[in-house]
């Protein structure tokens, strides 16, 4: 499970999900596109709609799904979806993914400690957040269910909690980036 705004979707989503399949030996990337993330503001958010179009685009993989069932489970939160997800499919495992610059700040989310309580988690390498990510709360929190590199294909039948940060070729999309040189390029026709 690969969650955000995506918006918009880019290059980048695509890279990390594809490093986080083989790394971690995963059937599949789901990315749940947000109906709205809570500690983003809604101005310049492009329709849900849009967003899902452009991640379907951007995603052009066979185990790559793009979804956004958090607008059909009614869950805003993602300790929230993970537990609906849980419920819907038991038989299921998930692994949340997230970047770098998400476990710096994942402390800000609501019940975020029963997503480590509840799913393996995988942090990937996000440019300039690591270091930062690897002195965080969650990090220290969780510091004693941090799970080697060399044992990542076997994350997802870890005890719970159990975490993993993902060193990998960093990609430099960034959707921050895309929104404002789209803002720049507008403003200056």
């Amino acid at each position: 499970m690969l969650g955000g705004s995506f918006n918009p979707a880019h290059e980048g989503h695509r890279h990390v999900s594809l490093a986080a399949l083989h790394a971690l030996d995963l059937d599949q990337v789901w990315w749940l596109v947000s109906p709205q993330n809570p500690l983003k503001p809604a101005d310049g958010m492009a329709t849900l709609g849009e967003r899902l179009a452009a991640a379907a685009r951007v995603a052009r993989h066979p185990r790559l799904r793009v979804s956004a069932i958090e607008s059909h489970l009614g869950t805003q939160f993602t300790a929230d979806t993970l537990a609906a997800l849980r419920h819907r499919f038991p038989r299921t495992r998930f692994v949340w993914l997230m970047g770098a610059d998400n476990l710096v700040q994942i402390d800000r989310w609501r019940r975020w400690d029963r997503i480590f309580a509840g799913s393996p988690v995988a942090v990937l390498d996000r440019s300039p957040y690591s270091y930062e990510a690897l002195a965080s709360k969650a990090a220290r929190r969780f510091g004693g269910a941090r799970v080697p590199a060399r044992r990542a294909s076997r994350l997802v039948e870890a005890p719970l909690p159990a975490w993993i940060f993902l060193h990998q070729r960093r990609h430099p999309a960034s959707a921050t980036a895309i929104r404002a040189q789209a803002a720049n390029g507008s403003s200056s026709e």
